[in-house]
């Protein structure tokens, strides 16, 4: 009952940043969506001119992909939720202390709504092109290597990507910087990994797909991959800064601004009044 008190208050108040979550994540899958038919459909003259040249379609998606992730964090939306679009980021800051639980709460629903229906959409307005062979709804399952395989290279890129994401946060200089090397990291996991895993790292976003396909080969490792790694990251950062304070959750860097869900004094942030 508690709980539920915590998330009434809490989407009274903050009810617009689990808008900006549920926006960010459909964006995201719009964009990646566009960009896929784009560079992988048959009939697209992008792929036609790169025919045969398989690395250099996955980093023009790479690099479509990566500014995408550039404007979703700088844009006023995301500085407002922190763009955070992922259910594993949301729940190594909550581990961090940096979100409240009510409010962790409320990102994930909304990142999972937002990917839902996202996916319907897609679905219902693209058609044939996002059903194609080639696009697949941007399922995310498991390659020609097995379940195995995808699991390790996403625990690995998810883990890089979230330690990479703490180390920017805490450094003075590089904070401001954070949402351009989520960016250029974005980049080369869809250049060089997703051969390996189809380059998940968001729980949301893989189950967002696999609805709309009815395909739900590996879901399983989508989940606990990208969750795990990234609260494995947190316990990395702990360990090398020995407790010292991260600044806020917000990826585009900065310190929490008064009544947003981001904590400031961990565990508990704003004191309701």
């Amino acid at each position: 009952m508690a709980l539920l008190s915590e998330m009434r208050r809490a989407g009274r108040r903050h009810w617009p940043h689990y808008a900006a979550e549920a926006a960010g994540i459909g964006f995201f899958m719009l964009c990646g969506t566009l960009l896929t038919i784009l560079f992988e459909h048959p009939e697209s003259p992008a792929y036609q001119a790169l025919a045969g040249q398989d690395l250099l379609r996955r980093a023009g998606i790479g690099v479509g992909m990566g500014l995408v992730i550039v404007v979703l964090v700088y844009n006023p939306w995301g500085k407002k939720s922190g763009a955070h679009i992922n259910p594993a980021v949301t729940l190594a800051f909550w581990q961090l202390g940096k979100i409240r639980r009510a409010d962790a709460l409320w990102y994930i629903l909304a990142q999972l709504a937002g990917a839902l229906l996202m996916g319907q959409l897609l679905k219902l307005t693209l058609g044939q092109y996002f059903a194609h062979p080639a696009v697949n709804y941007m399922v995310t399952e498991p390659k020609k290597h097995g379940q195995l395989v995808a699991f390790g290279a996403e625990f690995v890129i998810s883990f890089i990507l979230m330690v990479v994401m703490l180390l920017a946060l805490h450094h003075e200089r590089l904070k401001k910087s954070t949402g351009w090397l989520i960016g250029g990291l974005l980049l080369l996991y869809i250049t060089f990994e997703s051969p390996l895993s189809s380059m998940s790292l968001n729980p949301a976003r893989t189950l967002g797909s696999a609805v709309a396909a009815q395909s739900y080969t590996g879901l399983w490792l989508y989940w606990v991959a990208p969750i795990g790694a990234m609260l494995l990251a947190t316990v990395f950062f702990n360990k090398v800064y020995k407790g010292q304070d991260l600044a806020c959750a917000i990826l585009a860097g900065c310190a929490a601004a008064p009544n947003t869900p981001h904590a400031t004094e961990p565990p508990v942030y704003p004191q309701e009044r």
